[in-house]
């Protein structure tokens, strides 16, 4: 309630613009015609990023990591990813976890413009390591994938977790499967940290230089314990932590 002496505040009036806005701004946002069409955008822009900016001397060759690397499980940190799919070779098709949120449905058919070939489902809950239902059948398509040969990728934390600590899926994945996991990183030397989010997402921009980085393949035992499972949950966060600070290190020429 407003104090005596004070008043109301009058209610917000909106312009037509913005009025007409508001009536057409769902029926847009669920219109797959602007899904395809703002995917396909975004695919071309991430090529053109790409094609821009010069590979750092120093830099790991992420292109022909799927021909000399079959049958592995690559990952990345939230927020350091956008890139990544236009370094997918031409012709490949990569298996890749999305988020089945419908934010998550727009990158992923971005994505499948690069080579990707996107397969729904979230790694865990917010704050845990354990797996939901969504993420465990994600596991069984990507078990799947790589049984036939093909390699696979996830993103390693888990979605609004805590940024840059490996979930558990990942670990999981590499126990049951008998594959190993590669990180990798790739940074650019011009680029926009969006810092209000909670995994600092970084949007990589053209004209500069690309540094590209991965870890050594870091294979999990199919009998594993518990404890050993989290001490590879551990290994592989703080090598891909490693890898990321290569890549930018590159990017920036201080490498």
């Amino acid at each position: 309630m407003p104090a005596e002496d004070e008043a109301p505040r009058p209610e917000r009036r909106r312009s037509p613009l913005g009025r007409a806005w508001r009536r057409i701004r769902k029926p847009l946002a669920d219109s797959r015609i602007v899904k395809n069409l703002l995917a396909s955008l975004l695919a071309n822009g991430l090529r053109f990023v790409k094609a821009t900016n010069s590979i750092a001397p120093g830099s790991d060759p992420f292109e022909t990591f799927l021909d000399v690397r079959p049958s592995s499980i690559y990952v990345l940190w939230h927020g350091q990813h956008l890139l990544a799919p236009a370094f997918v070779p031409k012709g490949q098709r990569l298996p890749t976890m999305f988020s089945r949120s419908a934010d998550a449905e727009l990158n992923a058919l971005a994505a499948s413009r690069l080579g990707l070939e996107p397969i729904r489902g979230s790694g865990g809950r917010e704050g845990e390591h354990s797996l939901e239902k969504g993420g465990a059948r994600a596991l069984i398509a990507l078990k799947k994938a790589l049984d036939q040969g093909k390699s696979v990728c996830m993103i390693a934390d888990i979605p609004h977790g805590t940024p840059r600590e490996a979930g558990l899926g990942i670990i999981t994945l590499s126990r049951i499967s008998g594959r190993p996991i590669v990180g990798v990183a790739f940074a650019t030397s011009r680029r926009k940290v969006l810092e209000k989010s909670w995994d600092k997402t970084t949007i990589n921009l053209p004209f500069g230089r690309c540094g590209v980085a991965a870890t050594e393949p870091i294979q999990v035992p199919r009998d594993a314990s518990e404890s050993e499972l989290e001490d590879y949950r551990k290994r592989v966060t703080d090598a891909l932590n490693a890898a990321t600070d290569r890549a930018y290190r590159l990017a920036d020429g201080r490498s």
